[in-house]
């Protein structure tokens, strides 16, 4: 069984972890999952007695339970090493199926998985408060945001410790203490013998006295009236970088929920941006798409066009001859990509509009078209 310390995490930083699974940062769920199978049959340190071999089986699990979820890819595309920096051994790895990536393939790893012996142990050892869950909320931003970067205000109401017993639910901050009625198990137990069949049967329910928790308040906090929570409203500034892509989420430390026991830290928020509808643009990556209707003439004799843009407005030029659902390109008129150095194109597809109702006037000129052989040119 293979416990990974700090101290291999600390080294593994020193690694980008695409570049320790050996994909490309666009690789999907299904090539991230199959080059970590592959590595860690080949390192896993079971298997593989060669010095060095379990350091390497360290950084690649750690390559996976990162790139494998989707919060803490983006946080750590986003933001790098720091972007991950604040999650325990526990919570990287808490989420991994991995009987489910290494089931049937006949490999001991001495347990479910290469690593429950290593979080048993760890949760027998724990004995700090345990942490807060995590929040998520959505954001919606202007493309103009996405496009320059900058500061964004998120408004929320979530449950947070109450100030007034900073979450230990007593008047004044006052612990609670273990419930006389089970003692501090939380469970009643009880027993009776089956004489005839010499059996003892024993019924285990919850304490009706504390509920459950092990421990009671005596004097319940005015403030949460004993909950150790109360409702927050927050409004917090975002940084959004540029080019943010779209449902890329931004992780916001301690924003989350309040830790279930008194002390404990509160979870993270994570806020997951998403472009706002755009009456003028569609967006696709980097690159913008826009409709741009003409009339019939500009399509067969050309024209100029004038064309909003993230920028302002920009001309067009239509050639002559252009054919319903023509593309005509601007080039890096979209959007910056994310973490690189260049932007995207804009794009329009150009919709002609054929006249339904013609004047006289305008009939006799098509007439006159179609006598001299317009119809076949």
């Amino acid at each position: 069984m293979v416990a990974i310390s700090e101290t291999a995490r600390h080294e593994t930083a020193q690694r980008d972890y695409y570049e320790i699974l050996g994909v490309a940062r666009d690789a999907d769920q299904k090539a991230i999952k199959d080059a970590f199978r592959n590595l860690a049959l080949k390192y896993h340190p079971d298997r593989n007695k060669e010095p060095g071999a379990e350091e390497r089986f360290k950084e690649i699990a750690e390559a996976y339970a990162v790139l494998s979820d989707a919060k803490k890819r983006a946080d750590y595309d986003a933001r790098g090493f720091a972007g991950v920096a604040g999650f325990s051994q526990q919570d990287l790895f808490s989420g991994i199926n991995f009987e489910d990536i290494f089931g049937g393939l006949n490999f001991d790893f001495g347990g479910a998985s290469p690593f429950e012996g290593f979080f048993r142990r760890r949760a027998a050892a724990q004995r700090g408060p345990r942490r807060g869950a995590n929040i998520e909320v959505e954001l919606f931003v202007p493309l103009e945001r996405v496009a320059s970067g900058g500061e964004e205000r998120v408004r929320l109401t979530h449950p947070a410790a109450c100030p007034a017993c900073h979450g230990t639910g007593g008047r004044d901050g006052a612990a609670a203490t273990p419930c006389p009625a089970c003692g501090g198990s939380g469970r009643i137990t009880r027993s009776r013998r089956e004489e005839k069949e010499h059996v003892l049967i024993q019924q285990v329910t919850l304490c009706p006295s504390c509920h459950g928790r092990g421990s009671v308040i005596e004097h319940p906090c005015p403030e949460c009236r004993g909950s150790g929570e109360v409702q927050r409203e927050e409004s917090l500034t975002v940084k959004i970088p540029v080019g943010i892509e779209e449902g890329m989420a931004l992780r916001i430390p301690g924003k989350g929920m309040p830790s279930p026991d008194p002390g404990g830290t509160a979870g993270d928020l994570f806020v997951v941006v998403y472009a706002r509808r755009d009456p003028r643009f569609e967006r696709s990556g980097a690159d913008l798409l826009r409709l741009e209707s003409i009339p019939l003439i500009d399509a067969v004799l050309g024209a100029q066009l004038h064309v909003p843009t993230l920028d302002g407005s920009a001309s067009v030029t239509v050639p002559a001859g252009t054919q319903p659902d023509a593309v005509l390109r601007l080039k890096g008129k979209g959007l910056p990509t994310f973490g690189g150095g260049h932007r995207g194109d804009l794009y329009l597809r150009i919709a002609v509009r054929i006249p339904e109702h013609l004047t006289r006037e305008e009939r006799e000129l098509y007439e006159r078209l179609r006598a001299i052989g317009g119809r076949g040119r």
